[in-house]
């Protein structure tokens, strides 16, 4: 229930939050389970909320599991349909959890349910596939195994700035892997490594590659243009929407780097704070507005304030 709702909501934020989404097959956002989402890991909890958001059906994501240490954390994040999958690095002793997520993998299959594996482990934000993880391959493998018909879709999401909101993203699909692409029986090792050599195949066509001082392939790679008369019609409102908007967003910043001092993370600071944030600020406003001028129109602003962020966003600056 909970999830459901976040979803009505973070649709309605993201046009907020992300000035621009290619996509280059939409109508895999319809697609149904059994189905393995294979993504790159450029930007965080953004990369997760920005595919929940999008794909139509509820999309479970597995997630670093120290996040899951804390058990009050731990019960949120499954709430929101998360799941712990462990690194070395995070303890030899929780490696056995991640049989138990796995499992509770395969039930979603069994369901015709749809699972986010960030393929590289870790997030850097970069332009740049980095190696493959095996969890992707044994989780397929293992489905297979079991006589699941489950299918993997790669999946490369970019971002045109890892540092602004307002960004450009190009989200972009490979072909669907089965169990035929891969000889899954053969030896466990080799398997892996066929499975990782499909996939980063696919991978490799669409997550960019580019140099972060490349300044005029970033700018080829992402710039929107924007009409010169949606530009005048924006261009008051965007003003009001910056002056409005900035003290909140400054102190959601604050807050975010005070609080988080993981490095990477700038995006889903700012998105997470945002969604528990901005409905208060409206709410706050409103009332304000309200005992001042003694009008219901006062309560217009929860239409009429996001419409000014969403201004400031189409003409805000595009690139770092």
């Amino acid at each position: 229930m909970l999830y459901s709702f976040v979803k009505i909501i973070a649709r309605l934020a993201l046009p907020i939050y992300c000035r621009d989404i290619a996509i280059n097959r939409k109508e895999l956002l319809k697609h149904k389970g059994p189905l393995l989402l294979a993504t790159n890991h450029p930007n965080s909890f953004l990369d997760a909320i920005i595919l929940c958001t999008l794909f139509d059906g509820t999309v479970y994501s597995l997630a670093r599991g120290d996040a899951f240490k804390n058990k009050t954390a731990a019960k949120f994040l499954t709430l929101f349909k998360m799941f712990p999958v462990y690194r070395v690095s995070e303890g030899v002793e929780n490696m056995e959890e991640n049989y138990k997520t796995f499992d509770l993998c395969k039930n979603i299959f069994r369901q015709n349910g749809i699972v986010l594996i960030f393929s590289e482990g870790r997030c850097i934000n970069e332009w740049h596939l980095r190696p493959l993880k095996k969890g992707t391959a044994r989780l397929a493998i293992s489905s297979w195994e079991d006589g699941i018909a489950l299918q993997v879709l790669p999946v490369a999401i970019n971002y045109s700035s890892f540092k602004k909101f307002g960004k450009n993203i190009n989200l972009s699909f490979g072909d669907i892997i089965t169990n035929e692409d891969i000889n899954y029986k053969d030896t466990h090792g080799n398997a892996i490594k066929q499975f990782n050599g499909v996939l980063k195949t696919q991978l490799s066509k669409y997550a960019f590659e580019i140099d972060p001082n490349d300044k005029a392939t970033l700018h080829k790679t992402f710039y929107v243009k924007q009409p010169v008369l949606k530009k005048i019609l924006l261009f008051i409102p965007s003003v009001i929407g910056l002056l409005i908007h900035a003290p909140l967003y400054l102190f959601i910043k604050w807050l975010g780097n005070y609080l988080i001092k993981e490095e990477g993370h700038g995006d889903s600071k700012v998105v997470a704070f945002l969604f528990i944030f901005y409905p208060l600020f409206l709410i706050a406003t409103s009332t304000v507005l309200f005992l001042i001028t003694q009008s219901w129109l006062s309560f217009l602003i929860f239409l009429t304030l996001p419409f000014t962020a969403w201004s400031y966003v189409q003409l805000k600056k595009q690139l770092d």
